[in-house]
């Protein structure tokens, strides 16, 4: 499921937007102002972006500008303003897509679903709070700084990334784990590579904030 990042100030365009996203099979996140991108930004993994350009402590423009120097991602700018100028500078600082409110909502999703294509590209590399895991070259970094992993481990890691804001019940990690290694992997060995692999990965590895613990289903990474 594609989770889209909202950032618009408006409750009422906001509980639409959601609304509409979840009826054609996508999750979102919503913010209202600025000051609250970074710390989302870290928590949680998104497919594309709704920006509005105006926020009542700062402008879209600046924003967009700051999520593309961080990643690759698609963004669609939401605004009242038809002018020339604001288009023009929208796609000058990055934006992908812009549309007007108010705009039609099988529109909207039509647009958002060009964007997903012309990204969906099987990205290379996952951000994931500070862990940045690069797929070409198999290196996991943590603050900058390499985590160095077992076969196994890194393993374990991109079946979670592949099924990012997904529980994982142990009986589906066992069974990825199986077609991906190759070898027997049993319960106990999953819960020590689990355990190990928090040790590496994890600011504190007795509360997990990445990999997830789903009390009595299974673990989760991202929302």
């Amino acid at each position: 499921m594609n989770n889209i990042l909202i950032i618009e100030d408006n409750e009422e365009i906001t509980d639409n937007l959601s609304l509409l996203l979840k009826e054609n099979g996508f999750s979102s996140k919503i913010i209202y102002r600025q000051a609250e991108l970074e710390k989302v930004l870290e928590e949680n993994v998104f497919d594309l972006v709704l920006l509005d350009l105006m926020l009542p402590d700062g402008n879209g423009y600046s924003i967009c500008t700051n999520i593309k120097k961080k990643m690759e991602i698609p963004i669609i700018m939401l605004t009242a303003m038809k002018d020339e100028y604001s288009i023009v500078t929208g796609f000058n600082v990055g934006a992908d897509d812009y549309i007007s409110k108010p705009f039609k909502p099988l529109e909207l999703i039509s647009r958002i679903n060009n964007q997903l294509r012309r990204y969906k590209k099987s990205p290379s590399i996952f951000q994931i709070s500070n862990l940045k895991i690069n797929t070409v070259n198999g290196t996991v970094l943590k603050e900058d700084k390499e985590v160095v992993l077992s076969a196994l481990e890194y393993r374990l890691l991109l079946v979670f990334i592949n099924h990012i804001g997904e529980v994982l019940t142990r009986n589906r990690l066992l069974e990825e784990i199986w077609d991906i290694a190759g070898e027997f992997v049993n319960d106990n060995t999953l819960t020590v590579y689990i355990k190990r692999l928090r040790e590496k990965i994890e600011d504190d590895p007795a509360n997990p904030n990445i990999i997830k613990t789903i009390r009595g289903i299974g673990y989760k990474v991202g929302d």
